[in-house]
C-alpha cells in the first residue's frame, strides 16, 4: 500500500507503519489506511500479530485540529477503531514521544501498549474547549478507572511512561530499540492465543450519584466558563452506566457540542494564534542565530531573580548582578525560596533544583558580565538609568553579545542609541512573576538586527514562553493598552460603582481578578510612581480623574497587600479582599471635589468600559504596526493579563460581540464621556464600514 501508512511483514508480525510528517496527525487518509492495513493483516493466515508504530520523532501526536469546522462526527472514527479492536490478531500499539488526543485513543483501541521510558501519553482535548471524540472517555476509565480517567481528561495533562504503566495505560515499557522490542512483545502475546482484551468488553466500577454531582461541580469551579469539563464528567459517567456503544454515541453528541461552542472556537483560536506569533513576515526561518549558552541579569531584584530561573532550569549558565553584594545575596536567596516551594509542592524534583542553583552565580559590578552571551538588564524603570547600564554595557560586553532591556513602557530606540551597537539591542518584557508567566513581549528596536530578533524567538522556545513581537510605543501592546483597562476602572470608582463591584462584574466576566484587587496585589505606590516617571517624561495625563483615589491612598501608606490596606484592607495571613468603608468615603469625597455626581452603575456598563477601550487601543496598535496581526494582541492578553481564554482574547471576543454593536458602545461613551481614548480608532471604523472582522486581517 502506498500513502501516509503502509503494511509489511517482518516474519509472522505485520508492521502497520505511519508516516504523516511532522507529528503523524491523525487525517482521514492515515485512519482509513490504518484501518485498511489492519484489516487485511487480520485476513492474512501468515500474520500472528500486528504492531502500530510511526516513523519519525513521534507517535500519532493528535488529530488535524484545523480540520474542526463544526461538521465532525465520530461515526468514521469509530468504524476505524472497530477495525483494530476486532481483529482477530494482537494488535500492539507501539508508542514513542507523543501519543495525544486522537493518538492515544487509537492506542486505546489496540489490544496492548508498549512504550519507550520518554514517551508521553494524553488527552488534552479540553485545553482547546473539547473532550476526546474518538472513545476515549469510554475506554481510558475501563482501564484505569473513574477517577484516574477524570484527572487525565479533565486536566488535559501530559503522562510520562513510566506513570503511564503505574495506571496500567501501558502494558510494558521498553529499554531497548522500540521497533524490535514491540515486535518481540508481539509475538508473546501471539503465543499466548486466546481472546485478546478489548476495553469495550470490560466494565467500568460505577460509583454513586453523589460522586458525579461533586465531580462536575469540581469540574466546572475549576474552570469558569467552560462547558466541555461538565460533558467530560457526563460522558466518562456513562462509561460506568450504559453499554460501550451508547456511551460512544453520547460522547459524540457531546463532542459536537463542544466543537461548535464559541468557548472552543475561542480556544482553538489562540491555539493557532501562538503558533503564528513565531512567525516574523521579513524574518525567514532559516535566519541564522546567535549561540547563546551565557546570560547575565542585571538587577537582583524580584524580576531579575525570576529572569534568572526561567534560563537556569533551561539548562543555560546565568550571572546575577547587582550593585551590591547584600543585594545580589537577598536576589540568590529569594531564588532558593522560590525553588525550594516549588519542591514542596511537587512540583520540581529536588535534584532539578540542586541543578539550576549550581547554573546560578552572583556578582558585583558589570565587568562579570564580559563573556555574557546575552544580558538583560532588570532594574526600576527610569530612562536616564538605564541608560547609564547600557553604556557600561557596551563598554564591559563582548562583540556579539545581545543587549535587552525588560523594561515595560520606554522607548528601547532611546536606550540602544546609548550604545554603539544599536542592532544589538532589543526589548524582552518579561511579566511578573518571570519563572511563572507564560508570556514574552519580544520588542524589535528600529536597529535590531535581524539575527537578533531571531534568537530571541527561539530563545522564547526553549526557556518554554509565549513570545509575541512588538513594535516600539510606550507600554507596546499590553501594558500600552491596559491603561484605558485601568482608567475607566477608577473613573467607574468616582461615578458611584464600589471596588467590590467592579471586580465582580469583571471576575464574572471570566478575569480571574479585577483592576482593584489587582492594583493591591501589584502595589499602588507601583503606578503612582509610574505616573511620576511620565510625567517627568512628559508623558503624564492631564485628567484630574486620573490617580486621585490611589494617590490619597499612597498619602495615608494604603500600598495594598504589602502593607495591608489599599483600595481593600486585608487581614493578617490572609489576602482576602475586605471592602473598607474608609475607601469608599475617601471615594466619595474625591469625586465631591472633583465635581462628579455618583449614580448607580450597572455591571453591563462596567464590562463594556473596561473591555472595549482594550479593542479600540489594539485596533490603533494594529493599524500603526506595533502589532504584526490581532492573534498577536489576543495572544498578549490571554497569557499576560488574564483576559479569559474562552472568549479569545480582546478582538476574538469583539468579532464575537460583533464590531457594529461594538463601535457603537464606542460612540456612544466618546458621545457621554469624552476623552481620545474613546475616538473611535480608524481601523475599526473601516472594517465596520466594509462589513469585516478583526479575523479577517493577515
Amino acid at each position: 500500500m502506498t500513502g501516509p501508512v503502509t503494511l509489511r511483514r517482518e516474519g509472522d508480525v505485520a508492521l502497520v507503519v505511519i508516516d504523516n510528517p511532522p507529528v503523524n496527525a491523525l487525517s482521514g487518509a492515515v485512519a482509513e489506511g490504518i484501518a485498511a492495513c489492519v484489516a487485511e493483516a487480520g485476513r492474512d493466515r501468515a500474520v500472528a500479530a500486528v504492531v502500530l508504530i510511526c516513523a519519525g520523532r513521534t507517535f500519532i501526536a493528535g488529530a488535524d485540529i484545523a480540520a474542526f469546522d463544526g461538521q465532525v462526527s465520530a461515526t468514521d472514527s469509530q468504524a476505524v477503531l472497530g477495525v483494530i479492536e476486532d481483529c482477530p490478531k494482537p494488535v500492539v500499539a507501539a508508542l514513542h514521544g507523543t501519543a495525544f488526543g486522537g493518538g492515544l485513543e487509537v492506542a486505546l483501541a489496540c489490544h496492548y501498549r508498549v512504550a519507550v521510558p520518554d514517551a508521553k501519553v494524553g488527552l488534552p482535548e479540553v485545553k482547546l474547549g473539547l473532550l476526546p471524540g474518538a472513545g476515549g472517555t469510554q475506554r481510558l476509565p475501563r482501564l484505569i478507572g473513574v477517577e484516574a480517567a477524570l484527572d487525565m481528561i479533565l486536566s488535559g495533562r501530559s503522562v510520562p511512561a513510566a506513570e503511564a504503566l503505574r495506571l496500567g495505560l501501558v502494558d510494558r515499557l521498553l529499554e531497548g530499540e522500540l521497533h524490535a522490542g514491540a515486535v518481540a512483545f508481539a509475538r508473546e502475546m501471539a503465543a499466548a492465543r486466546g481472546l485478546h482484551p478489548r476495553l469495550r468488553d470490560r466494565a467500568a466500577e460505577p460509583r454513586p450519584a453523589e460522586f458525579w454531582e461533586q465531580a462536575r461541580r469540581r469540574a466546572q469551579a475549576a474552570a469558569r466558563g467552560h462547558v466541555a469539563p461538565g460533558h467530560i464528567v457526563d460522558c466518562v459517567r456513562a462509561a460506568t452506566e450504559q453499554p460501550f456503544d451508547q456511551g460512544v454515541r453520547l460522547e459524540a453528541e457531546r463532542f459536537l457540542a463542544c466543537v461548535t461552542s464559541r468557548e472552543s472556537q475561542a480556544l482553538r483560536h489562540l491555539f493557532f494564534a501562538e503558533r503564528e506569533a513565531a512567525k516574523i513576515p521579513d524574518v525567514p526561518r532559516d535566519t541564522p542565530v546567535r549561540e547563546v549558552r551565557r546570560v547575565g541579569v542585571v538587577g537582583a531584584g524580584t524580576m531579575g531573580g525570576g529572569i534568572a530561573m526561567c534560563f537556569a532550569g533551561a539548562g543555560f549558565e546565568v550571572v546575577l548582578v547587582d550593585v551590591a553584594a547584600e543585594a545580589v545575596e537577598k536576589g540568590l536567596s529569594a531564588i532558593r525560596a522560590n525553588y525550594q516551594a516549588s519542591v514542596r509542592k511537587g512540583r520540581l524534583e529536588q535534584g532539578a533544583v540542586d541543578a539550576a542553583l549550581a547554573r546560578i552565580r552572583g556578582a558585583t559590578g558589570h565587568a562579570a558580565l564580559a563573556d555574557a552571551d546575552l544580558v538583560i538588564e532588570a532594574v526600576f524603570e527610569n530612562m536616564a538609568l538605564k541608560q547609564e547600564i547600557f553604556r557600561s554595557l557596551d563598554a564591559v560586553c563582548r562583540p556579539g553579545a545581545i543587549l535587552a532591556t525588560n523594561t515595560s513602557t520606554l522607548d528601547v530606540d532611546r536606550i540602544a542609541a546609548a550604545t554603539g551597537r544599536p542592532g544589538d539591542v532589543l526589548g524582552l518584557h518579561f511579566f511578573s512573576p518571570a519563572n511563572v508567566m507564560r508570556l514574552l513581549e519580544v520588542v524589535r528596536g528600529a536597529a535590531t538586527a535581524t539575527d537578533v530578533l531571531a534568537t530571541a524567538m527561539q530563545l522564547a522556545r526553549r526557556i518554554g514562553k509565549v513570545a509575541v513581537v512588538s513594535g516600539v510605543c510606550e507600554g507596546f501592546i499590553g501594558n500600552r493598552m491596559v491603561a484605558g483597562y485601568g482608567r475607566e476602572a477608577g473613573y467607574l470608582l468616582l461615578e458611584g460603582a464600589a471596588p467590590q463591584q467592579i471586580d465582580r462584574a469583571l471576575v464574572e466576566f471570566g478575569f480571574p481578578m479585577g483592576p482593584v484587587a489587582m492594583g493591591d496585589l501589584a502595589g499602588i505606590d507601583i503606578g503612582v510612581k509610574a505616573a511620576d516617571e511620565a510625567a517627568k517624561a512628559g508623558r503624564g495625563s492631564a485628567d484630574p480623574r486620573d490617580g486621585r483615589v490611589a494617590r490619597r491612598l499612597v498619602a495615608m501608606g494604603r500600598l495594598g497587600q504589602k502593607t495591608g490596606a489599599g483600595m481593600y484592607r486585608y487581614r493578617p495571613g490572609d489576602r482576602t479582599p475586605q471592602p473598607d468603608p474608609e475607601v469608599e468615603a475617601i471615594i466619595a469625597e474625591e469625586a465631591a471635589a472633583l465635581g462628579i455626581a455618583r449614580r448607580p452603575v450597572s455591571d453591563g456598563e462596567i464590562v463594556e468600559r473596561c473591555v472595549y477601550p482594550l479593542v479600540n487601543e489594539a485596533a490603533r496598535i494594529l493599524e500603526e504596526g506595533i502589532a504584526l496581526r490581532p492573534g498577536d494582541v489576543d495572544t498578549v492578553w490571554v497569557n499576560g493579563y488574564g483576559f479569559p481564554a474562552f472568549r479569545g482574547g480582546p478582538l476574538f471576543h469583539a468579532d464575537t460581540v460583533g464590531l457594529p454593536e461594538v463601535l457603537g458602545a464606542i460612540r456612544r461613551y466618546h458621545d457621554t464621556l469624552g476623552g481620545d481614548h474613546w475616538r473611535p480608532a480608524p481601523l475599526l471604523v473601516r472594517l465596520v464600514q466594509e462589513g469585516r472582522r478583526f479575523a479577517d486581517l493577515r
